[in-house]
């Protein structure tokens, strides 16, 4: 965990002096100056709290941290490396960022925050995937994703997990809809997991089955402004179709909430391609 907030070059310039036994040749080797050299060795002593190397009249030589970090370092540029060639990262690029939403956010935040990042930060590549939160929760502990959007998340050591906003649920129709003794035309069930399903259950104790039922909303949504019809869904994911007309809140219809956390690890908290992905995702949904 440690060695995905660290630059990957500073650990390429480490790896080229502890192989020339030098910072001035390695700076020319490397194209830049002495200075820059010394500063990429010091930031990876700081962030490992350990001197890497010692500088000599006639060179320098690792220290027996440097020694154990050296496979550490070569393990991490060849990974980097890999990655480069598999995704074709440019040179310019100075990083990747892999990020898991949950599905029911999949078309409410990615397009944005995708688009806001290449704006913003467009030398950080992207990734992102969709799941249920309990996939996305593993691949978050194991190091796979750097950040998640996550429903109920299960606390892991070494996860910061915070709320990020609370989801409102609303009934919305393809018709001006009113509803009437706990039922409304053309009622689609839209899953949103337990503590959807158990407000639900308070609000129509008597409710019928629905005919029809989705899992994910995304699909529910596009049944219904194909074929008709109403259910709950995130106000924020359709507020430009209530504004244009094509959908509608249904009249004495009640207000679900749901809370959506953000997962990340804790290591890479203070990390620059974190601050950057949270930064964007604070600002569209805010």
């Amino acid at each position: 965990m440690l060695f995905r907030s660290m630059n990957i070059e500073h650990m390429r310039t480490f790896l080229e002096v502890s192989s020339s036994g030098s910072f001035q040749a390695s700076a020319e080797k490397l194209h830049v100056t002495q200075s820059t050299v010394s500063a990429r060795i010091k930031a990876l002593e700081e962030q490992l709290n350990q001197a890497l190397i010692i500088r000599k009249r006639n060179g320098c030589e690792l220290t027996t941290a440097g020694r154990l970090f050296h496979r550490h370092a070569v393990a991490a540029v060849q990974a980097w490396e890999r990655a480069r060639q598999e995704i074709a990262l440019p040179d310019d690029m100075i990083g990747v960022f892999s990020f898991g939403i949950q599905l029911n956010h999949w078309d409410y935040i990615a397009p944005r925050w995708l688009e806001y990042m290449q704006q913003s930060e467009p030398n950080i590549a992207t990734r992102v995937i969709s799941d249920y939160s309990d996939p996305l929760m593993a691949q978050l502990r194991d190091g796979h994703i750097d950040m998640a959007i996550l429903y109920r998340p299960i606390h892991q050591p070494n996860i910061h997990i915070e709320q990020l906003m609370d989801d409102k649920l609303i009934l919305v129709s393809t018709e001006p809809r009113v509803l009437e003794m706990g039922r409304v035309e053309g009622y689609v069930f839209v899953d949103w997991g337990d503590e959807f399903r158990a407000q639900h259950n308070l609000a129509f104790p008597k409710a019928y089955v629905p005919r029809i039922s989705f899992g994910v909303a995304d699909v529910a949504l596009n049944h219904i402004l194909k074929s008709g019809g109403s259910g709950f869904f995130i106000e924020g994911a359709v507020k430009h179709m209530l504004k244009d007309g094509t959908l509608f809140v249904v009249e004495n219809s009640p207000v679900f909430h749901r809370p959506t956390y953000l997962g990340y690890p804790t290591s890479d908290a203070d990390s620059k391609l974190h601050k950057a992905a949270i930064r964007a995702l604070r600002r569209i949904v805010q």
